[in-house]
């Protein structure tokens, strides 16, 4: 059976946490893996989960199986949190899923199963994962590009290009904020275009959120997205509880649904449901249940608040210190008007390699920088490795240019 199976390429950031980790250098630094670190390099359990955790401990009383749905109160809480009043009418319906990325999974096995012909528009670059997701379910990838790394600017007027060619009926997955990989998001006003084009072009948006307060504020991070939810007349949500949580390995997320009207939601529930029981019967509880006990009392969410608060500020910081940085070439001003935890930098591969060889500093092939794992301490060996990297390129560049200039002719 397996003789015919070939041996697949390592994940590129799966193989950046596996180097770091082997690396014996003390001044490594890890800008790959998608983590939350604090001043002291650490991804720490949120004190208001810790405080969930030992509630949980002294009034569960049962481990019994949750069904398909999962943990109805906690879907019901984290709808509200997520879409606002959005959550409660009839036309929206909600299933606890394994993890954002299981909710991904989710909506595209519902979208190939609703219309097998549909077509899921990506705006380059994105996560690594979407495109692995949607192309699983066997449904067609388009893709525009959503940003350029030069100018560090959203490409706008692509997205608007590919909206105008898209087919009624085609899914366009949108980040609802602090974009991966580029940290670079639409305006208010841009999402009010985008309301407009999604409504008259009859197309539908999947919105992925997994980082809700990270950029402005929990309502504020939300306020484009909710505004594209009150245009259109059907819309997919996939939420992840992994960043602002911190409930990274408790696979903790859930899938919002809108439909025409209340018994098309209902469609959709019930056929989430059997997707759902088919591909691992139900979602794990722990995490979920920690999110249900903190956003259900009063004391826990605001200390919640207050932590989210605490790594949005420290995200903000890092991103003003190093826009003020002078990098020969490298214009890093536009980081402070980006958010959440990422940015992508104009970076060669042989640049990306040499910042691991020489200064233990990892980065993806891509050139996506995880802001979060530096600290203040740290940006002073950033800066001096990416001075060097960049000026030795420079230099190699101008001495090629000279090599190649023919000489001059002797009369």
């Amino acid at each position: 059976m397996f003789d015919a199976l070939e041996p697949r390429a390592a994940d590129p950031l799966l193989d950046v946490i596996r180097q770091f980790r082997a690396d014996p250098r003390p001044n490594k630094l890890d800008l790959g893996v998608g983590v939350f670190q604090d001043e002291h390099g650490r991804t720490p359990v949120l004190r208001s989960v810790k405080k969930a955790e030992r509630i949980l401990l002294e009034t569960q009383e049962t481990k019994t199986y949750l069904g398909a749905e999962g943990d109805v109160e906690y879907a019901r809480t984290l709808g509200a949190l997520a879409l606002g009043e959005l959550a409660g009418d009839a036309r929206t319906v909600a299933l606890q899923a394994p993890g954002g990325t299981g909710a991904l999974r989710l909506g595209a096995e519902l979208i190939r199963l609703a219309n097998p012909a549909t077509q899921v528009w990506l705006g380059r670059p994105t996560w690594p994962n979407h495109e692995p997701i949607f192309s699983a379910v066997g449904l067609a990838l388009c893709d525009y590009r959503h940003f350029d790394p030069a100018t560090q600017a959203v490409c706008f007027d692509e997205l608007m290009a590919a909206m105008r060619a898209a087919r009624s009926g085609d899914v366009f997955a949108l980040h609802a904020s602090c974009h991966n990989p580029t940290g670079a998001d639409f305006s208010l006003a841009q999402w009010r275009e985008i309301a407009r084009a999604l409504s008259e072009r009859r197309l539908i948006p999947f919105l992925d959120t997994a980082y809700q307060g990270f950029a402005h504020g929990l309502d504020e991070d939300m306020a484009g997205a909710r505004l594209v939810l009150g245009e259109v007349p059907e819309a997919l949500v996939a939420v992840s509880c992994s960043k602002n949580f911190g409930l990274y390995r408790e696979r903790t997320g859930a899938l919002f649904v809108r439909a025409n009207d209340a018994a098309k939601a209902e469609a959709a529930r019930t056929n989430l449901m059997g997707i759902a029981r088919a591909n691992y019967s139900m979602p794990p509880d722990h995490g979920a249940a920690i999110v249900r006990a903190i956003l259900q009392d009063a004391g826990l969410r605001a200390e919640w608040q207050a932590e989210v608060a605490d790594m949005r500020t420290k995200l903000r910081r890092l991103r003003e210190s190093l826009a003020q940085l002078q990098i020969n070439s490298l214009d890093l001003s536009r980081l402070a008007d980006q958010n959440g935890m990422f940015a992508t930098l104009p970076l060669t591969k042989g640049q990306i390699a040499r910042l691991k060889d020489e200064h233990a500093i990892y980065v993806v092939p891509s050139g996506r920088v995880n802001i979060a794992g530096l600290m203040a301490a740290d940006l002073d060996h950033f800066a001096a490795a990416l001075r060097a990297v960049l000026i030795d390129a420079a230099r190699e560049t101008e001495s090629r240019s000279i090599g190649a200039q023919k000489p001059c002719s002797v009369h």
